[in-house]
């Protein structure tokens, strides 16, 4: 029996686990729509079961799984596994394929050749290679296709070595990168048994890997440890790269005028300790250019920590220069916070130090692989999008062509400084002062005075009598300045010379700084009422809604418009709140119909003035039958969720919306409602609501 990819992908599913698993679990799994997956095991019919003794197996509300014993079903995954699980119908998994394997044997290869390993045919194979053609134009490598011949790739040696580092950054699991610590030597060959990495290890050959990382480790070098996780890894793997293609004679391109320049660079010592161990380890000979290369890798590298010496650059990249351009990139990012932003000197020591190992790079066209850039675009977009200006910028001023992992990198700088600048406005809020004083108006208001320009729109000045600092006047104000003694008030007090000394306003000084990051007792206070009321609240609708939970049964046969009176009926005592519920709910299915086949119920919901509280229930048959009208398209159960349409449609909106979560997410909750038995059901909907409730505690 011929299986699809797809229809393999469901089968493994569906055998590695042991029990019943929804179709939304199981098209979530393999990244399809339900209706995918449903239509997929329509394919299965009676030869399936026949032949290989293993059953498929359906339930409403519980979900799908197979039956057989544990040597048939273990029969079937080994004649599972035995295919090729790629989807062919995958462009993008195929395609990744397909450039794996031209980086892989870059010389001429006929169209059948590819078209047999990935089962396709030539006429896609063709197809791919043209959108592969724009991949390699990045690398200044083209695809050269040989009518009658077949096609092969045509580029540099140095080009070629790029093309293939890229395609390993852009297939490693990064979340192994970010984890490698201190067991590199274990962790790095681990990636590339990973199954989803393995079409990098199609390219570089394990024992490879396991020699560079030997070398590399026995060079004990403060300039190697101060490296990033990432560029430790990138250094291996640019290392492992070169290796691979000397021992298959490919040597790249001489380049004397970069040799010659490298050759005097203070870290050339580090870089030739590595290749002498390299050639030792293996046994060959390394061309000189592989030790520039290697060197122009560690200057580009990023840094765990920087020192004042790391900021100097043999390509005139000096400080003064840096932070020249880096005033510029500020004003760039956005002109409205440059001049705050100019301020964080955190930001500035960073970019500081970002930016000469970047501007290598960047002149030596070296890749640098950026674990977080999609995390950051969708994350950061406006972030994202104003370092793509200062990008421009580095190109205008420099001709260097800023690729996105780069952008990246400056958007957690600037993202950074960004968030500081923010929680900095936001800790700070006006603190307010009370002025007490005896010697007169005028030595009060001058007090007030002086304090005012000194403190500016820092705080709130009043000045009171002593007989007016009242309780409720005094959790008002965060201190009182008093020129007099005051052993009776409860307060936070600070005693000056009615003048104001210089060391006296330092001290008060230093007391608004404290102040100013403190939020205000009396907010505070209010905010815990509201809390109360809140929680309070939500107690009140929770506890109505197992209150008045309702399971309504009816005739199978009933009509849509008589299921609406049947159930306001039971729901409401007042004939106007009724007719509204049923009006509200034909408006909502006029708009889209609630009734949802593939979950086997309709969910009626709708916001309504027909109730004051929220409202959860469930309709069901007499008999536990489907409704047999074409309307409800033979479903099994009805649920009603009304929410009022008041000042609280979001808090109650959100409890409503838990549950009915909860259907879709929980194949309990519909096998509970099927069994008709309105306590257990009841039971069921007080333990998720408990659930919520908690979670609400934390949110408050």
């Amino acid at each position: 029996m011929n299986f699809s990819p797809r229809l393999r992908r469901i089968l493994l599913v569906l055998l590695q686990e042991d029990q019943a698993i929804s179709v939304k679990s199981l098209a979530d799994e393999i990244k399809v729509s339900r209706r995918t997956v449903q239509r997929e095991l329509e394919n299965l019919g009676s030869t399936f079961s026949k032949k290989y003794k293993v059953f498929l197996k359906t339930k409403t509300g519980i979900g799908i799984w197979l039956e057989g014993s544990k040597e048939h079903k273990s029969n079937l995954h080994s004649i599972l596994q035995e295919e090729d699980v790629i989807d062919a119908g995958d462009i993008e998994d195929r395609r990744k394929r397909l450039l794996a394997e031209v980086l892989k044997d870059r010389t001429l290869k006929k169209l059948y050749y590819y078209a047999n390993i990935l089962d396709v045919s030539e006429a896609t194979i063709s197809n791919d290679m043209e959108a592969l053609e724009r991949w390699f134009q990045q690398f200044n490598l083209k695809l050269i296709r040989k009518q009658g011949y077949g096609v092969e790739l045509e580029g540099s040696e140095k080009n070629y070595r790029l093309a293939v580092r890229k395609f390993i950054d852009e297939n490693i699991d990064n979340n192994i990168i970010r984890s490698f610590s201190y067991e590199k030597e274990r962790i790095i060959p681990d990636i590339f048994n990973e199954n989803e990495c393995q079409n990098v290890y199609h390219l570089l050959k394990i024992d490879i890997l396991r020699q560079v990382i030997t070398c590399v480790e026995s060079i004990r070098d403060r300039r190697l440890t101060r490296l990033t996780e990432n560029s430790y890894i990138g250094l291996i793997l640019h290392i492992a790269i070169a290796i691979s293609r000397i021992l298959q004679q490919e040597i790249i391109e001489p380049n004397d005028e970069l040799l010659n320049r490298l050759s005097k660079d203070e870290d050339y010592d580090l870089a030739l300790k590595i290749v002498n161990s390299l050639e030792e380890e293996f046994q060959i000979e390394l061309p000189d250019i592989e030790i520039a290369y290697i060197l122009l890798h560690i200057k580009g590298s990023k840094l765990q920590r920087i020192d004042e010496t790391d900021i100097e650059s043999e390509y005139q990249w000096k400080k003064q220069e840096l932070l020249s351009f880096i005033n510029n990139m500020i004003d760039t990012y956005d002109e409205k916070i440059a001049y705050e932003l100019k301020q964080d000197q955190e930001l500035i020591a960073g970019l500081l130090a970002h930016l000469h190992p970047t501007f290598i790079r960047l002149k030596n066209h070296m890749n640098i692989s950026n674990p977080l850039l999609q995390q950051i675009k969708e994350t950061y977009p406006d972030i994202y999008r104003k370092c793509i200006k200062v990008g421009e910028l580095i190109t205008r001023c420099y001709s260097f062509q800023v690729p996105e992992e780069e952008i990246g990198f400056l958007s957690m700088h600037f993202g950074a400084a960004c968030v500081r600048l923010e929680n900095q406005k936001e800790s700070k809020r006006k603190v307010y002062i009370g002025i007490v004083c005896t010697s007169g108006i005028g030595i009060s208001r001058l007090m007030h005075i002086k304090l005012k320009r000194f403190l500016s729109d820092r705080a709130e000045i009043v000045t009171y009598g002593k007989e007016d600092l009242t309780p409720l006047q005094l959790k008002k104000i965060d201190f009182l300045i008093s020129s007099i003694k005051l052993d009776d008030v409860n307060a936070d007090i600070i005693q000056v010379n009615p003048l104001l000394k210089e060391n006296e306003l330092e001290r008060i000084d230093a007391k608004v700084r404290v102040y100013a990051k403190t939020p205000k007792r009396m907010k505070l206070e209010n905010e815990f009422t509201n809390q109360l009321k809140q929680v309070d609240f939500v107690v009140t609708q929770i506890k109505h809604i197992l209150k008045e939970f309702r399971c309504i049964k009816v005739s199978k046969w009933i009509t849509f418009d008589e299921l609406l009176v049947g159930i306001t009926e039971q729901l409401s005592p007042y004939n106007d709140k009724r007719l509204q519920i049923q009006d509200d709910i034909k408006k909502r299915e006029n708009i889209s119909s609630q009734i949802i086949p593939e979950y086997d119920f309709a969910l009626l919901h709708c916001h309504t003035k027909g109730v004051t509280k929220p409202n959860f229930s469930v309709c069901l048959t007499r008999d536990l039958d489907a409704f047999k009208n074409p309307y409800f398209q033979n479903i099994h159960t009805v649920i009603i969720m009304l929410v009022p349409e008041d000042e609280h449609l979001i808090e109650n909106g959100d409890i409503m919306g838990h549950l009915s979560g909860k259907l879709i997410d929980n194949n309990e909750f519909l096998a509970t409602i099927s069994t008709g038995n309105e306590d257990d059901m009841r039971s069921f909907i007080s333990k998720e609501l408990k659930g919520y409730f908690n979670q609400y505690i934390q949110r408050v």
